[in-house]
């Protein structure tokens, strides 16, 4: 049943699968996720590789192959039970598949390994996941205009989110935190971003670790009048975050995003704004339309400035 039901859901997403693979950084990891399989499989090229099976068949799996294969896919399924979107999936399936060919190439030839490892180092390099670059209402901040947009107007709340381009938790967390702004942006509720891998002053002003090991990437709090209310994920003496799922639907609850919306709508009507006005009607897909009550900056210029 589960095969099947993942058989459907692939089918289902095939022509965003599809979409992806056009990009040159999910052409090239599907290359390199492959690039053994290619080499044991190829017609007069695998009859020269090494092979440790019985009948002395080169062109097929051994069984120390088979093996590390096999724990390939175990690793693959466990991360993916914390993945919580497609390109998490997909990202968790490359990264490992990877891996398992350094070692595959240098078990089979020393020359190869160091070749395959080269390539994944220039890789790393030069080639970066795409950015989510898609309609939204949030304010990119700096490390002048935060503290300046944080305290500008105690009645505003915000929910700003601490993340790097670099972490791949962030690029898979972008296009829900660009979703729940859609949704319950307003005038007294605002959504915000910063890079800190970008500017290092902001991560240790608001104690957000862009270490790998402290797993504080992405962060969200939640601000009203300059001052912290509230953050997850929730970090404990060690400075270790505690495990916590960003998915749409926790952020909607631990935040309480239905209750802050309705109080927004009050406190437009206070301010002469009717509240009709200030129910958000998400622009069509690819547009970067802002909301006229949002100062918001526009999302594309803001991700090439940085």
């Amino acid at each position: 049943m589960g095969l099947i039901t993942g058989v459907f859901t692939f089918l289902y997403h095939l022509p965003q699968i599809y979409k992806w693979l056009l990009k040159p950084y999910y052409i090239a990891s599907f290359l390199m996720t492959v690039a053994f399989l290619v080499v044991r499989k190829t017609p007069g090229l695998c009859e020269h590789l090494a092979t440790q099976r019985e009948d002395g068949n080169s062109c097929d799996f051994d069984w120390r192959e088979l093996e590390i294969l096999m724990f390939l896919s175990a690793i693959v399924m466990m991360k993916n039970r914390r993945a919580f979107t497609l390109e998490q999936h997909i990202g968790n399936l490359f990264l490992f598949s990877k891996v398992a060919n350094v070692i595959l190439f240098f078990r089979l030839d020393i020359r190869l390994g160091i070749l395959y490892l080269t390539l994944c180092v220039a890789f790393v390099m030069t080639c970066k996941p795409p950015l989510y670059m898609g309609p939204e209402y949030i304010k990119y901040f700096n490390d002048k205009t935060i503290d300046e947009e944080l305290q500008k107007d105690s009645r505003v709340t915000w929910i700003v989110e601490f993340y790097a381009n670099w972490s791949s938790d962030c690029q898979a967390f972008a296009p829900i935190f660009a979703d729940l702004s859609l949704k319950y942006n307003c005038a007294g509720l605002r959504f915000g971003k910063v890079d800190i891998g970008r500017y290092g002053e902001i991560s240790q002003r608001y104690r957000v670790s862009t270490s790998p090991l402290a797993k504080q990437l992405p962060s969200v709090a939640l601000f009203k009048g300059g001052q912290e209310i509230m953050r997850r994920p929730v970090v404990d003496s060690k400075g270790r975050a505690m495990s916590w799922t960003f998915n749409e639907e926790n952020m909607i609850r631990e935040f309480n995003l239905n209750e802050l919306f309705q109080k927004s709508k009050k406190l437009n009507k206070a301010c002469g704004i009717k509240g009709e006005e200030q129910i958000e009607v998400p622009p069509e897909v690819g547009s970067n339309v802002l909301h006229p009550d949002s100062n918001t900056e526009q999302p594309k210029q803001s991700k090439k400035d940085q």
